[in-house]
């Protein structure tokens, strides 16, 4: 390996100083200089993935993780591996120009052996529904579809003013949304699930301290008597988790009053353009009588 990695970064050396640079911020706040905007960019990091179909850089996309599923067409562009381990081979092979990664999911070996091979690397480090169309923006400046991008995010923000305008003024139900069922994983303070709760008008009962996604206890949960509880799936809603632990707890509110729904975890977990998906979801679960018959099944 390290003779390869000799051999690859000798190559790179002696490549020729680009006449005119471009130099860009990433997310990490590094400035990164490239000699024109990435023509081959290879995604480590799935929401990026779908960014870039969906603002019409696909074209760019030469390699991505095998978790880019979405949409299909990200499935037939070549796989370099996991997030954790990507085959650095298998990315020196696509001759990449840059390549996206995050520090919430990528391994800081992998940033090292990049950089030693002088292959661009730009961090995405979102946090808040505003940080995902911040990111939206910036690949668009980067991959020259930055009109594409502002029409991206503008619709965007229009559903989720939208989404917010109905639920104004309305009680806010006590949410419990549950990532992981054993061990128990809920939103904490900060994350983005309790940031979308809130603007469907929710109010999470995990979401007053600890990080951002945590363990917590069933029982500590329960006591705060939610009105609506929210699994996670992580396939899809048409294989939901198992309901009927939950089902059981009959003295909960919210299984009283009928109120367990399964929601697709990427809508709500990936940090993308998908989150307004997500949103609107969560509003019709949350506030049914906000939206007609029609929408509320969807």
């Amino acid at each position: 390996m390290m003779r390869f990695l000799a051999a690859v970064a000798l190559a790179v050396a002696l490549l020729p100083a680009p006449a005119r640079a471009l130099t860009v911020t990433d997310q990490a706040g590094r400035q990164i200089t490239l000699p024109a905007a990435p023509a081959r960019i290879i995604s480590l990091v799935p929401s990026v993935t779908e960014i870039l179909f969906a603002i019409g850089a696909q074209d760019r996309l030469v390699g991505v993780t095998d978790f880019c599923d979405y949409p299909a067409e990200a499935r037939r562009k070549p796989h370099v591996g996991g997030m954790l381990a990507p085959s650095l081979e298998g990315m020196v092979s696509l001759k990449p120009e840059l390549v996206v990664v995050t520090n919430a999911g990528n391994r800081q070996e992998t940033f090292d052996q990049l950089e030693r091979l002088r292959i661009p690397v730009y961090v995405v480090n979102p946090v808040t529904v505003s940080d995902v169309l911040d990111l939206m923006g910036r690949l668009g400046r980067l991959t020259d579809r930055a009109e594409a991008a502002d029409r991206a995010v503008a619709v965007l923000r229009e559903r989720m003013r939208e989404v917010t305008a109905r639920v104004e003024g309305r009680p806010r139900p006590r949410v419990l949304y549950v990532l992981w069922p054993d061990p128990l994983m809920v939103p904490g303070r900060g994350s983005l699930v309790s940031e979308l709760i809130a603007l469907a008008g929710g109010e999470s009962v995990t979401a007053d301290g600890g990080p951002e996604y945590r363990r917590y206890s069933l029982e500590a949960a329960l006591a705060r008597n939610p009105e609506v509880i929210v699994l996670a799936s992580h396939s899809s809603e048409r294989s939901p988790p198992k309901r009927d632990n939950w089902e059981r707890l009959s003295r909960v509110p919210a299984i009283a009053a009928g109120r367990l729904y399964t929601i697709n975890g990427d809508l709500t977990h990936r940090y993308g353009p998908r989150i307004v998906d997500g949103l609107e979801r969560l509003a019709r679960l949350i506030h049914p009588e906000a939206f007609n018959r029609a929408e509320s099944s969807r």
